[in-house]
């Protein structure tokens, strides 16, 4: 069968995204546009110059034919100038005269985007020296950036007269040049390598559609065993992405890829002086060998020698002339779990963990493919001159130098900023080790790490180790970089707003919302009710609307009792259900939830979902509470305890939606219902979310893995209530409570669910589909006892 190549042929994708520019030379121009009739007149001169994937692509397999025939030589005779164009959400809205979207999920990538990198620092560790105040560019006080032009070349001289000849034209057309970045591909023994003294780049993904695949391994690309091949949809809109990821993006953004420039200075002897210490504290400690150096270290902070040969197969010394150990992916982690070897704080286990990752230390390795969706497209090359004490360098220690770090993705949030922060950053990553594993010290924050080593008894050994921040940020722009079709819709003013539909991800086994086991709306067969909670034959006036339902942990069908926290507008109460009946009583009258510990600041609370598998482990259970605060909806980690007290903690505070890949694009979570027969199957539990969106609710069906990072993935994606026959006539729905001794009974589980000053009550029955019922038609909640 012949293989999709599609890709390579592509004239709408522009060619860094997927195929890259790959030149030693390159300029980036940070543009203002100042008026936008001559900003579009210039953007129609300059689209038939866009270099295109199909034509990178062809330039990049002649080059790399010719280089081997010649033994590994570059080619004289084949030279190109590439140029690049993306936009950032001001610079669109410059050129159509319009927003581009109209309202941006909360959390997602499109939030980010029209946020930009400077609203978003702190969030990233932008901070003090690295804040937006000491930026060259970007950093949302001077000038604006609306566009960002990529200028490639494989000579200065070539490179150069582009580069003159655009901002010629650009002034031209009242366009102002906010900053310049030049950056090159360093010269003798550094070829290939960024100032610290590493090989750079030697990781990248290949792509589905874009990459030969191995005739012996098709998920490897050809010629490059253990270089994944990743969905294309990872890094260009439109495209299949790998499970879990988002398709929720405009029309307009099909072809389009979102990009991420940083200028990150380097502190090139700062590193290698700190280094130096903490090789001698490791010493003393007698955790590395005596005969360790500074080079045996440094490479273990990387997970490479500075040829690019990994240290997990290269342990004692590097191989830096053999081309094949420097270009080599072709390992894995799972045979170094406490990272003995490959430090787990290593730059290359903390930015990529590989088939390495464990959720616990003692649990299963999660599969490389699982990640997926976590990968970037990496385009950077060094700026500035070098300096190195291990070789020659023209440059002194304090000229400025650092790298020009470009990414592209399809989403902001799930793969740069997740990397960012979650993994990057996160001193509990990978999780659950004491002491914890700390950040990155190569690219990372100041943070302490913690080395493990063996003792001559095979005890474990840890060593604290405390690293400084030796790489600062002095710019960054979130910017798109849009397909041609769209530069050319951008010449004439014109940008689509359609939605894009999104793309609906293969089911799963038999694990599928619900849809009425193929029944119409409407269609389901009413039960007769069964008595009301409370027993109350008459009804009461209408109770205040249920945000959300809590089972107290320790406190369910106990003596045939359960008891709930009810949370309605600031305040909470606890109820209590009785078997069989299902009379309701109220255990303890309204108090304000800012008595909660963990929820100092929260005024509302929006929905609560049980961590899986952490539920009553240790005498305390873990939930996230997803609040709304500043406008935007957030969720904190919270424990609660079992006994008399029931005393709550706050385990971690409030944190982005974005964090949740299986969320991307919801802005307000109202209430999750878990998939009663798939609740620690196979090691994850299921969900369905019933989300607000553009004025109504819809719901979609996501899992998270029950233990260590909790990992989560967008199983089916939105679909509307409608689907649900139980749920006829219901147009919004605030919280579920589980009929306490109705669940997983003769197949089926049964649910009260409020909305609004209604109650109803229905069942799911497990298995394919998970046909739903309604069982009691709606009736006034104010026949709660418990609520009235």
């Amino acid at each position: 069968m012949q293989t999709d190549l599609r890709l390579r042929e592509s004239d709408e994708i522009q060619g860094d995204v997927l195929a890259g520019f790959k030149k030693d030379h390159v300029t980036l121009l940070f543009l203002k546009f100042e008026d936008a009739p001559r900003a579009r007149a210039w953007l129609k001169a300059l689209t038939p110059r866009i270099a295109t994937t199909r034509q990178v692509a062809a330039f990049n397999e002649a080059f790399s034919a010719a280089r081997r025939a010649s033994g590994g030589d570059d080619p004289k005779s084949l030279k190109a100038v590439w140029t690049g164009i993306s936009f950032t959400y001001a610079g669109l809205r410059e050129l159509s005269g319009r927003e581009p979207y109209e309202s941006a999920p909360t959390g997602g990538t499109l939030e980010a985007y029209k946020d930009g990198s400077a609203k978003r620092a702190g969030a990233l560790g932008d901070t003090g020296d690295n804040s937006p105040d000491n930026w060259l560019f970007g950093n949302g006080r001077t000038q604006a950036v609306h566009a960002v032009l990529t200028i490639a070349a494989d000579t200065a001289q070539d490179l150069q007269a582009a580069v003159t000849e655009q901002r010629d034209a650009a002034a031209q057309a009242r366009i102002v040049t906010v900053f310049q970045q030049n950056a090159a591909t360093l010269l003798g023994t550094r070829r290939g390598k960024e100032h610290f003294g590493f090989k750079d780049g030697v990781s990248e993904p290949g792509v589905r559609g874009f990459d030969r695949p191995s005739a012996d391994n098709p998920e490897e690309v050809e010629g490059h065993p253990g270089s994944r091949i990743v969905p294309a949809g990872e890094f260009v809109i439109g495209e299949q992405p790998a499970p879990g990821s988002t398709t929720d993006f405009p029309d307009w953004a099909r072809n389009g890829s979102f990009q991420v420039v940083r200028r990150l200075a380097q502190d090139v002897p700062g590193w290698w002086a700190q280094v130096a210490v903490q090789l001698k504290i490791l010493k003393q400690a007698k955790a590395i060998p005596a005969e360790a150096t500074t080079e045996w270290l440094a490479a273990r902070l990387v997970g490479r020698w500075r040829s690019g040969a990994p240290v997990c197969k290269h342990p004692n010394a590097d191989v830096p002339f053999d081309p094949a150990a420097s270009n080599d992916n072709d390992f894995g982690f799972r045979d170094d779990p406490d990272g003995l070897t490959t430090p787990l704080f290593s730059h290359l286990r903390k930015s990529s963990p590989r088939d390495g990752l464990q959720e616990r230390p003692d649990g299963p390795f999660l599969d490389a493919g699982m990640l997926d969706g976590r990968r970037i497209m990496r385009r950077g090359a060094p700026y500035g001159q070098p300096f190195d004490p291990a070789s020659e360098g023209p440059g002194g220690p304090d000229d400025p130098r650092g790298l020009l770090f470009v990414c592209y993705q399809a989403d902001l949030t799930t793969q740069f900023e997740f990397i960012q922060t979650a993994w990057i950053d996160e001193t509990n990553f990978p999780p659950g080790r004491s002491p914890e594993t700390g950040g990155d010290p190569m690219v990372g924050l100041d943070c302490p790490v913690t080395y493990e080593s063996r003792a001559a008894s095979g005890e474990r050994r840890t060593t604290a180790l405390s690293f400084k921040q030796f790489v600062r940020t002095e710019g960054s722009v979130y910017a798109f970089a849009p397909s041609l079709g769209l530069l050319r819709g951008l010449a004439d003013g014109s940008l689509a707003q359609q939605a894009a539909p999104a793309t609906q991800q293969p089911g799963t086994g038999g694990t599928q919302p619900a849809t009425g086991g193929g029944q119409q709306p409407g269609t389901g067969t009413q039960q007769p009710g069964t008595a009301q909670p409370g027993g109350q034959q008459q009804p009461k006036p209408p109770a205040l609307v249920v945000d959300e339902f809590l089972a107290v942990p320790d406190r369910q069908r106990q003596g045939g009792v359960s008891e709930f926290w009810a949370f309605r507008q600031g305040q909470y109460r606890r109820i209590s259900v009785a078997d069989g009946a299902h009379n309701d009583a109220l255990v303890t009258s309204d108090g304000s939830i800012s008595g909660w510990n963990a929820l100092q600041g929260v005024s509302r609370i929006d929905a609560v979902l049980p961590v899986p598998g952490a539920q009553r482990v240790g005498g305390r259970s873990q939930y996230w509470f997803f609040h709304t605060a500043g406008g935007k909806q957030v969720y904190r980690g919270v424990s609660i305890a079992d006994g008399v007290a029931h005393s709550d903690t706050l385990d971690h505070a409030d944190r982005s939606l974005g964090r949740w890949g299986s969320l991307a694009g919801v802005a307000q979570v109202d209430a999750f219902l878990p998939v009663p027969d798939q609740q620690g199957v196979g090691g994850k539990s299921w969900y369905w979310v019933f989300h607000s969106t553009g004025g109504r609710q819809v719901y979609r069906l996501i899992s998270v893995f029950d233990s260590g990072l909790h990992m989560d993935a967008l199983e089916r994606s939105d679909r509307e209530l409608t689907a649900w026959v139980s749920l006829e006539g219901a147009t919004r729905v605030d919280s579920f409570l589980a009929v306490p001794d109705r669940q997983r009974v003769g197949g089926k589980s049964e649910f009260w669910v409020f909305h609004q000053n209604r109650y109803r009550r229905i069942s799911v029955a497990d298995g394919s589909g998970h046909p739903d019922r309604l069982e009691q038609a709606d009736r006034d909640a104010g026949s709660w006892t418990s609520l009235a």
